[in-house]
């Protein structure tokens, strides 16, 4: 199979899509490397190809969230490899309203295992969907923003962008 792959410039720099040609992404972030989008996808399940062309979709909706629109990433198909708890995870990270993060541990009740919290942050840290499954609304105990795979300052950008448009 081979996929396309897009950049756009953002407020926090280069944001990258890997994804089908029907537009469900398989991979995201900011970065302007292919190979950074291809390594976030599990080995047996990258694309046998890429090939550079815009995703018109895509784009749009990046364009739109940094315009103000947190809820426009909800509208991209995407698509994980990984198991029944991750799965259930990330799914749980697309129903975590824009402006309102959860800490891990509420979390990890949200993804329906209250007691996993480190399997819940691994959940995020495996997250190679970033932006469109919203990893980056997952915050410690004490509020502190934690790890995220594209830079805290993204972060901190990212949640700074959905607070003020609740």
């Amino acid at each position: 199979m081979t996929v396309l792959v897009d950049f756009v410039r953002t407020a926090d720099g280069a944001f990258g899509a890997l994804a089908r040609e029907d537009g469900t992404v398989l991979a995201s972030g900011w970065t302007d490397s292919t190979e950074a989008l291809l390594a976030r996808i599990p080995v047996a399940h990258r694309p046998e190809g890429v090939r550079r062309a815009a995703v018109p979709r895509i784009a749009d909706a990046v364009a739109a969230f940094y315009d103000g629109d947190p809820s426009v990433i909800d509208t991209i198909a995407v698509e994980q490899a990984g198991g029944p708890f991750r799965i259930t995870a990330w799914r749980a990270l697309r129903a975590i309203a824009p402006g309102r993060p959860l800490t891990y541990t509420e979390f990890a009740a949200a993804s329906g295992r209250p007691a996993a919290v480190r399997a819940a942050a691994s959940a995020c840290a495996t997250n190679a969907v970033a932006l469109f499954v919203p990893c980056h609304r997952v915050v410690r105990t004490d509020g502190a923003l934690g790890g995220f795979a594209w830079g805290v300052e993204v972060k901190r950008s990212l949640l700074a962008r959905e607070a003020a448009a609740r």
